[in-house]
């Protein structure tokens, strides 16, 4: 018997890219044998709705084809459960994808890695903000500058992709204030001001910047990084350097790891896979082996 898998597409991820390549992905699953059935997502919340009702009838696995955000709603119904998570990574960051190996730009090779039926089991952690929102992520966790960003990015109509963030990089940059932080990592408190505070499960957002460049997945642990309070031509220097993971080596910045993590700030918001969680206070804990991946199958 073949295996049977859900392709969940959305249409929009990578401006279009989902759309335009998913029949590629599906193409090929059809051909290694793999029975696909393909569902586009209306919205965030139908995707999530399709996710949740392809483990509840049983399918072999869940595939997500579209961007982190993408790979974060699929997330929501998979986390906790048998049902494989598989990624066809067409959007415009792909830092889960990434990490965990899957072929970029190349959907015919992403879908080979979901016929070949690898299984890694990964950690995965939940966040839950001060509103109640309570949500699983894998990736990266972020509040601060790079929160701030984000959120000026989704205020914006233009540019599109990857040079929206640029844009809002250069526009809070010029509005940016130091954050006062208390952050509980297990039974350790840290008080004072930073830039940002990153919890990560995995290493990388906003495609490549590797802000937790020690994070392994499956370690039962959550790195944090802190960058501390700098001027602002300190950080211009210190920021770019978070493309190569050697941030974590300049002296006002400091990493940590730990089980469960409370971050504490006024007037924050915190994102998590790129995705939009809610206010400032939350509460991060990692699930060790909570999440099985269809990764590539290892050469030796």
């Amino acid at each position: 018997m073949s295996a049977r898998v859900a392709l969940l597409v959305n249409p929009t991820s990578g401006r279009g890219r989902g759309g335009r390549l998913a029949p590629v992905a599906a193409r090929r699953l059809l051909d290694r044998g793999v029975d696909v059935t393909v569902h586009v997502g209306a919205s965030p919340a139908d995707m999530e709705r399709l996710a949740r009702e392809a483990v509840a009838d049983g399918v072999d696995a869940v595939v997500a084809c579209g961007g982190d955000g993408t790979v974060n709603l699929v997330l929501q119904a998979v986390a906790g459960t048998q049902t494989p998570l598989g990624m066809v990574p067409v959007g415009t960051g792909d830092d889960n994808a990434r990490t965990m190996g899957i072929p970029l730009e190349d959907p015919a090779a992403a879908a080979d890695v979901v016929a070949d039926g690898f299984v890694r089991t990964v950690d995965a952690a939940t966040v839950e903000s001060a509103d109640g929102t309570r949500r699983w992520f894998v990736g990266v966790l972020s509040s601060g500058f790079d929160s701030n960003v984000n959120e000026r990015a989704n205020r914006i109509s233009w540019p599109k992709g990857q040079a929206r963030y640029m844009v809002s990089i250069l526009g809070e940059l010029r509005t940016f204030r130091p954050v006062d932080y208390r952050v509980v990592l297990d039974d350790e408190e840290f008080v004072g001001r930073g830039m940002l505070v990153s919890v990560g499960n995995g290493i990388s957002y906003g495609g490549g910047m590797k802000v937790c460049p020690g994070a392994v997945v499956d370690d039962g642990l959550l790195d944090l990084t802190w960058l501390h309070e700098v001027g602002k031509g300190t950080f211009l220097k210190v920021f770019p350097s978070v493309f190569k993971g050697t941030h974590v080596d300049h002296p006002s910045v400091t990493t940590h790891r730990g089980r469960r993590v409370r971050i504490e700030a006024d007037g924050q918001i915190a994102y998590a896979d790129g995705e939009r969680i809610g206010p400032l206070p939350i509460e991060v804990e990692v699930h060790p082996g909570a999440l099985r991946v269809l990764v590539p199958r290892p050469t030796s």
